[in-house]
């Protein structure tokens, strides 16, 4: 089975994290530090995942020293993000939630009120109909009774029909009927904003989300990918860090030498680090996972038989397995050149004729032509 980051930005944002909201230009950021209110279950948190976007840093205007205080804004949070996407629904809400928070005030303390604006209409955008449901923007287009109730079964079917595609594809057991219904229900949504919005709300809604600006292009949009945790042993290279590895893109992987599901993908890893060279770094993380894979000799010896020459850090305490919050073996995260994770393939790549090797492949290029 395999399950590959690649999806739509409300489910890339959310992740579930990620995941990952306007204001008129008279209204400070800070008198809506929570500004979903009681609808929260069906409104999407973006913020995060908008604010790692750097075409968002660029409608912002933020400076080059502003974006460098974010980053280590990001260094501090980033982690916590990430695991937070295998926490339990009420647990990951709770999570997010107070991420956010801590990214408003920082934009609070380090931004001016035009930029702080600016990011919620983008935030805004980025919701979509969803964003009608907010309990700011409810009050300032004075939204009746009526007009949130129809938005909240409407998206309540949305949810419905999307966890009842999730499910199948956790179970590699989706059908043609089910992606409809998904889509269908999105539609429905979507197109009811004219039908429930009266003129004078639509109006003051332009009004409040300002200038137009392309929220489902975004690529970046994932958390700065978490340090790895040194240890003793390494294969085939010095000790190494994300950060010495900076300007390449990073295929990092983690596996277990008796897993027949990584074995699978062994050839695909070797073929990345014959083909690009200098450019992109496959890294192994041997994590065990029955008691043989625990014996650094045994683990060396296997990489040996396999044909493995890439470097391999030996996780034998599952330190970094734990500080990634990785569940799957085997698991293959892209990290761009500046260090964010861009997608994360788990299960094998070619799975019942997937191509996951190919998709990632066509990200390496992509990433590769970008600046650092």
């Amino acid at each position: 089975m395999q399950r590959f980051a690649t999806l739509s930005l409300h489910q890339r944002l959310v992740i579930p994290f990620l995941a990952i909201t306007c204001l008129t230009h008279s209204t400070s950021i800070a008198q809506f530090s929570d500004p979903v209110g009681a609808n929260e279950q069906y409104v999407p948190r973006h913020l995060l995942g908008l604010i790692h976007a750097p075409e968002v840093h660029q409608e912002l205007k933020l400076s080059e020293g502003q974006i460098a205080k974010l980053e280590a804004f990001f260094a501090q949070v980033d982690g916590d993000w990430f695991r937070a996407r295998n926490l339990p629904a009420e647990k990951n809400s709770a999570a997010i939630k107070q991420l956010e928070a801590s990214a408003m005030k920082w934009f609070q303390a380090n931004t001016s009120q035009t930029q702080q604006n600016r990011l919620k209409q983008i935030e805004m955008r980025a919701q979509g109909i969803r964003m009608l449901l907010r309990a700011d923007l409810g009050r300032q287009l004075q939204m009746e009774p009526n007009q949130t109730s129809q938005l909240i079964e409407l998206a309540k079917k949305t949810n419905e029909a999307t966890q009842a595609l999730q499910q199948a594809t956790m179970k590699n057991a989706v059908t043609e009927e089910l992606k409809t219904a998904v889509l269908d229900a999105n539609t429905a949504e979507r197109d009811s904003l004219s039908k429930i919005m009266q003129q004078t709300q639509m109006q003051k809604l332009q009004e409040i989300l300002g200038a137009p600006f392309e929220t489902s292009k975004l690529k970046r949009i994932f958390p700065m990918a978490p340090e790895l945790i040194p240890v003793q042993n390494w294969i085939n290279s010095n000790p190494l860090t994300l950060k010495q590895m900076r300007g390449k893109v990073v295929l990092l992987h983690f596996y277990a030498f008796q897993c027949h599901n990584c074995h699978a993908n062994f050839d695909v890893y070797q073929r990345w680090h014959d083909k690009y060279g200098d450019d992109v770094v496959v890294l192994g993380i041997q994590t065990p996972e029955t008691s043989a894979e625990r014996d650094p000799a045994s683990v060396k010896k296997a990489a040996t038989e396999a044909k493995l020459k890439f470097p391999i850090l030996v996780d034998l305490k599952s330190e970094n397995w734990k500080k990634w919050s990785n569940t799957m073996w085997p698991t293959v995260y892209v990290i761009d050149k500046n260090g964010y994770i861009r997608q994360w393939w788990q299960g094998e790549l070619r799975w019942q004729g997937a191509t996951g090797d190919q998709t990632i492949e066509k990200l390496i290029s992509e990433l590769l032509a970008e600046n650092s």
